[in-house]
């Protein structure tokens, strides 16, 4: 279970997620795309160049901010996103790169507002959820496995 303080922190993020998760979620991409570039195989280039798959992380990133302290909310959403990630062959091993160019575009976007307790909160609740989707995605491959 996340901490209060990092519920509290996380929840406290969304009006600024609102107003700047899209840039934050451009940020993450062209970060992650440039220092990994296998990853970027991963995705749906039309969606990348459409904007419709950063505005689709953004969106996600605002409900879980939004809903940190009630993650019921969010089955249906992150049942999906396992589903997607089995099916674009996510793996365990891609999670740190995401969580350290998610962080790190957050600093770049919010700057001085991102402050070290925030981006704290922030890696706390990333891995909170990874863990739930790994798990999520772990089952979703023994069923497919199985099949």
């Amino acid at each position: 279970m996340l901490s209060a303080d990092t519920m509290a922190t996380v929840k406290a993020t969304a009006p600024a997620l609102r107003e700047h998760g899209l840039d934050i979620t451009k940020r993450m991409y062209a970060r992650m795309f440039a220092q990994n570039p296998e990853v970027k195989m991963m995705f749906d280039q039309a969606a990348q160049e459409s904007g419709e798959q950063p505005k689709r992380l953004a969106a996600a990133i605002i409900a879980y901010a939004e809903n940190v302290d009630k993650l019921e909310n969010l089955s249906g959403p992150v049942m999906r996103m396992a589903r997607r990630h089995v099916e674009t062959h996510v793996k365990p091993e891609h999670y740190p790169i995401v969580a350290e160019n998610l962080l790190a575009a957050i600093k770049d976007v919010l700057g001085d507002a991102a402050s070290d307790e925030v981006l704290e909160a922030w890696a706390e609740a990333y891995w909170f959820l990874a863990d739930i989707l790994i798990a999520k995605e772990d089952e979703l491959y023994a069923e497919e496995a199985a099949d």
